[in-house]
């Protein structure tokens, strides 16, 4: 495609901004990528790679019988990158879509650098032009520094919301006792499985729960307001919730046999692998602001993990996002501001694949305003479109951030069974979105 002299201006190496950029380069446009690592740091990346993830090695599942199997299955039809390099860097999970962090960075940032129209600028924006001619997207993340959220606040005349989200330990492979524990899937009879399921009985899960409870914390300041994402909770703040809801979320017993007894445990933690080899296991669902030495004492408790090594310890950070309701469009643009664009996590969608999804949404219509065409509106009945309307949609009490879930769906007022209307929904938003036709509409 020819080159035309316009330059859209990107913030943000993240998912949202990788598509961002692949996406307006095949529009023949021009793109400045600004990324301030290395040259700034963050409390959690570790590496200046694009698209580091920093939370779980989980996209979640890739299953049309799950929401978040149709939102992927439709940014593959849209040409994402994130989709693409993900399946190349994929690692056992069941049926979740995990990968191999490294691996998949790797490749994402392989791919930005390649590419001709992008240029790579590795420095940090603190200032937003609010009269700029050409479009900027800013897709800075969750992890937005003090100076741009300073920036973006007095661009949109408001207050940024936040919520707290937590990181699961790591631990080296070898110094799992897996004497102790057993390989089982959910629900996969005469199957290995892909995780590592470290059994717990009566006493050593209460004992856990109470170590969680009473356990030294790391206490936000004072003038922070606690609010946790309900799928990504510290397993503090579940357990203060009661003794029991542990066994109702990541150590839910249901669906695995340990062969030792023939029987189902008490209770389960479960490890799942960080890379092909197989030397990293995430804790699962294991969140934690517990201090580094309580994470140690009280996590080694647990059976097959008596002389765990962390590689990484659970760690607790502040996200950052809009209150997109009130100053976004169903084009992702700013409503004071028709050349500014949001996409990612920073918009209010929760989730790697939701923040990727609308870095393509943004890049897409970024680049159809240069060229003088019409902003595309991506159906409600698709995955895409439905996040889009959650975020875009005003007179909610209090946004909050979502993943890509059925709620968000347009109903189907069918009487049927779960799994065959879960099963029409994605049939529908597939064949919507195809016949939408978005590149050419």
């Amino acid at each position: 495609m020819e080159k035309i002299n316009k330059n859209i201006t990107i913030v943000g190496g993240g998912l949202a901004g990788c598509e961002a950029a692949h996406q307006i380069s095949k529009f023949g446009l021009r793109v400045k990528l600004y990324e301030m690592r290395p040259e700034v740091k963050t409390p959690t990346h570790k590496t200046s790679l694009f698209g580091e993830l920093v939370c779980s090695n989980s996209l979640k599942s890739d299953s049309l019988e799950n929401a978040s199997g149709i939102l992927k299955k439709e940014m593959e039809y849209l040409d994402s990158i994130v989709i693409k390099c993900a399946y190349e860097s994929r690692v056992p999970a069941g049926k979740a879509l995990a990968v191999d962090r490294n691996i998949f960075s790797k490749k994402l940032t392989q791919i930005i650098e390649d590419n001709s129209n992008i240029e790579i600028i590795r420095e940090e924006i603190k200032k937003l032009p609010k009269d700029k001619a050409d479009p900027i997207i800013i897709a800075s993340g969750p992890l937005t520094s003090d100076a741009l959220s300073k920036g973006i606040s007095n661009l949109t005349s408001s207050e940024h919301l936040y919520f707290y989200d937590s990181i699961s330990p790591i631990i080296d492979s070898e110094s799992i006792d897996y004497s102790k524990t057993f390989r089982a899937s959910r629900y996969e009879e005469n199957a290995e499985g892909d995780y590592i399921n470290c059994p717990l009985n009566k006493e050593q899960y209460y004992e856990l729960v109470d170590d969680l409870t009473h356990g030294e914390k790391i206490e936000t300041h004072e003038f922070e307001k606690q609010i946790y994402f309900e799928s990504c909770m510290p397993v503090e703040a579940i357990c203060e919730r009661g003794k029991d809801t542990l066994m109702f979320g990541p150590m839910k017993p249901v669906g695995l046999v340990d062969p030792k007894t023939g029987k189902r445990p008490f209770a389960v933690l479960q490890l799942r692998t960080e890379n092909k080899e197989e030397t990293m296991y995430n804790m699962v669902g294991f969140q934690t602001k517990l201090r580094y030495p309580e994470q140690r004492r009280v996590f080694r408790k647990i059976p097959g993990l008596e002389n765990a090594e962390f590689l990484r310890y659970g760690s607790i950070h502040r996200n950052t996002y809009i209150n997109s309701p009130e100053l976004i469009t169903k084009d992702l643009s700013l409503k004071s501001n028709e050349n500014i664009y949001f996409a990612g996590q920073i918009t209010g969608v929760e989730g790697y694949v939701e923040s990727a999804a609308m870095g393509i949404i943004a890049g897409i219509n970024a680049s159809r305003k240069v060229l003088g065409h019409n902003s595309i509106q991506i159906p409600s009945e698709t995955a895409i479109g439905s996040l889009i309307d959650y975020i875009t949609t005003e007179n909610k009490k209090s946004f909050q951030p979502i993943n890509i879930n059925f709620g968000l769906f347009p109903p189907i007022n069918k009487k049927m069974n779960k799994k065959d209307k879960r099963e029409l929904i994605g049939n529908r938003a597939l064949k919507s979105l195809a016949e939408y036709k978005p590149y050419t509409n």
